[in-house]
């Protein structure tokens, strides 16, 4: 049976990042994240919930988000599901929860946190597909550029007049 961990998450950060490093020097951040969920109650009340989640990121993207990302920030993540159990040193009994594990991560808002806008947002990917935030080129302006290259419309084929019938042939089933 085929098995599929990967959750897509966006808030907020509750607290600054926190780097560490693992005793083979690899860099991993914590961070948690605030998600909320809005509703409309049966009765009409508007409602709302508040997801607090752990986050962790490893390597070159745990320095990324610990320098780029303070209290406050809203981040897009996504990563995997995981559930940390152990052993509770005042009751003695079996604690449990769940944390994400980020892969991939994406900044939103402004260039000063939270939800402010108008900057541009920069991802980062795990797997090499992204890379740190670097600054922009100035956009050029809108006369000085080039037309955009479309390619050749094509053109749909001739519907049959309504209510003549349509003649198919098993060539034409693309199956």
């Amino acid at each position: 049976m085929a098995n599929y961990n990967r959750i897509i998450l966006v808030g907020n950060l509750t607290r600054d990042p926190q780097l560490k490093y693992l005793p083979s020097q690899m860099p991993v951040v914590e961070f948690g994240l605030a998600v909320n969920h809005k509703w409309r109650s049966k009765d009409g009340q508007d409602r709302e919930e508040v997801l607090f989640i752990d986050c962790a990121c490893f390597g070159k993207g745990a320095e990324i988000i610990n320098t780029y990302c303070q209290k406050g920030k809203q981040l897009l993540v996504e990563g995997r599901l995981k559930l940390d159990v152990w052993e509770d040193k005042q009751g003695g009994g079996k604690r449990s929860k769940h944390s994400v594990v980020v892969d991939n991560f994406q900044f939103l808002g402004g260039r000063e946190g939270g939800a402010g806008g108008g900057a541009p947002s920069q991802s980062y990917d795990e797997s090499g597909g992204g890379n740190a935030p670097a600054p922009r080129a100035p956009a050029r302006p809108m006369q000085n550029r080039p037309p955009a290259q479309r390619p050749p419309q094509q053109q749909p084929a001739p519907e049959p007049p309504f209510g003549e019938e349509q003649q198919f042939s098993e060539d034409d089933i693309p199956f």
